[in-house]
């Protein structure tokens, strides 16, 4: 898919031509869809994400923020070395690549940056994927060997591609009513040439699915869970 960029006063918007006709910066502000009646709710995670309903179509907009220690003092700014390598200018970029090359990832809708002085803050919005995250189906209970193994053939598929997660987490891991995964939030993802990132990817999955379920591990106890996954992948990977 081709983005088309249209500037502002204050920084720009890339944007998917044929979903979007004209942009403006109240596309980013929930204030705006709020007014409109077309703001159905809010999410969590690092920073609050917004459902919008634009016509028939459901969306999400999420404003970039800081994680760790420095997110405690500056929360939604960044250091502004040019658009290309704004947060949202690059995440769309790597979206429309790979919704191009029919990788299960939300459409990318459009991207914004907004310039203060030598910094900006930046927002994305994307299609709203209807499935839930993983980590809500495992707090539920334990999931079942063909959806573990098409989790495991879902990432063989990126990795094929070179792409690497820079949060590969079972918050980003959305499963359809059906057990279909989707992948999301590719902030600071990239194209990589193969190498042993692939093994620290599957290494940091495996450490957020023991946050919510301990008994998802190497072993066999109760279930051979990860083995499922990892069965998955292999059967792809190469």
């Amino acid at each position: 898919m081709t983005l088309r960029e249209a500037r502002t006063s204050r920084g720009g918007i890339l944007y998917d031509p044929d979903l979007l006709v004209t942009v403006d910066p109240s596309l980013f502000d929930p204030e705006t869809w709020r007014a409109r009646g077309a703001l159905t709710g809010t999410g969590g995670g690092r920073g609050t994400v917004h459902y919008l309903e634009a016509d028939a179509a459901q969306w999400v907009l999420r404003r970039y923020r800081r994680g760790g220690v420095v997110g405690r003092w500056v929360d939604e700014s960044f250091i502004y070395y040019g658009a290309e390598r704004t947060r949202s200018y690059r995440e769309i970029t790597l979206l429309a690549d790979l919704y191009a090359r029919g990788l299960p990832v939300p459409r990318p809708i459009a991207a914004h940056y907004h310039r203060i002085d030598v910094r900006y803050t930046a927002d994305l919005i994307t299609e709203r994927v209807a499935a839930e995250p993983l980590s809500s189906w495992l707090a539920r209970g334990p999931v079942d060997e063909p959806v573990w193994r098409e989790i495991g053939d879902m990432i063989a598929r990126f990795h094929r591609a070179g792409v690497w997660h820079a949060d590969l987490t079972a918050h980003n891991i959305l499963l359809e009513a059906r057990g279909v995964p989707w992948l999301l939030d590719f902030d600071r993802g990239r194209i990589r040439p193969p190498g042993a990132w692939r093994e620290r990817n599957l290494a940091r999955l495996l450490r957020s699915l023991r946050k919510i379920r301990p008994d998802v591990s190497e072993g066999n106890y109760p279930d051979p869970q990860w083995h499922w996954l990892l069965a998955g992948y292999a059967a792809s990977v190469a």
